[in-house]
């Protein structure tokens, strides 16, 4: 994934303010940028968004985001169409690249492939520029977190079909053996 231009919310950040000392930036939705978000995440309302980062150097060249993004929101229920609050609360890490930087190169080999080691970190992303938009980092966390079948509490069960034993119940092929008596 590289940039999100295209996210409603944005906190951007300069990578040569980003120094080898991390720091701790603290975000919050106001009234339109939660209008807006509910609007790119489908839901009925977004009350609160909030994140925690700490931002620093990674390696020579990178950055590195840190830090927590929590999210409360109000979803139709996918069984009565009735709200549901849904809250998140997500852990965020995520590492920059220039994309001209030689350790996205390396990551790449001669065909273009990316390497990728299921048990480890995530590949860096890159960025253009000279900017990252922390903003739209946290919401793409927070919307990877969305509950895509938000259900009403108690409605667990309330679409599971239980059969019933008296209706179109088929006779067993045994049961016409059961007047016969059989000789000794």
């Amino acid at each position: 994934m590289t940039m999100h231009d295209n996210s409603v919310f944005s906190f951007p950040v300069k990578v040569g303010h980003v120094s080898a000392n991390p720091v701790t930036i603290t975000i919050s939705a106001d009234q339109s940028d939660l209008k807006k978000l509910a609007a790119q995440w489908g839901v009925l309302e977004v009350r609160a968004f909030d994140a925690e980062i700490v931002i620093g150097r990674w390696k020579r060249d990178g950055v590195r985001l840190k830090g927590n993004v929590t999210a409360t929101m109000v979803q139709e229920c996918v069984v009565t169409l009735d709200p549901v609050e849904q809250c998140i609360d997500e852990n965020l890490e995520a590492v920059f690249l220039p994309e001209n930087s030689r350790l996205v190169k390396r990551i790449t080999d001669a065909s273009g492939e990316m390497f990728l080691d299921p048990e480890g970190p995530d590949l860096p992303d890159t960025f253009s520029g000279d900017t990252i938009d922390v903003g739209a980092v946290a919401a793409e966390f927070a919307a990877l977190a969305i509950d895509a079948y938000p259900r009403k509490p108690g409605l667990d069960y309330l679409d599971r079909i239980e059969s019933d034993e008296t209706v179109d119940k088929k006779p067993s092929p045994f049961a016409v053996l059961q007047g016969f008596k059989r000789d000794e």
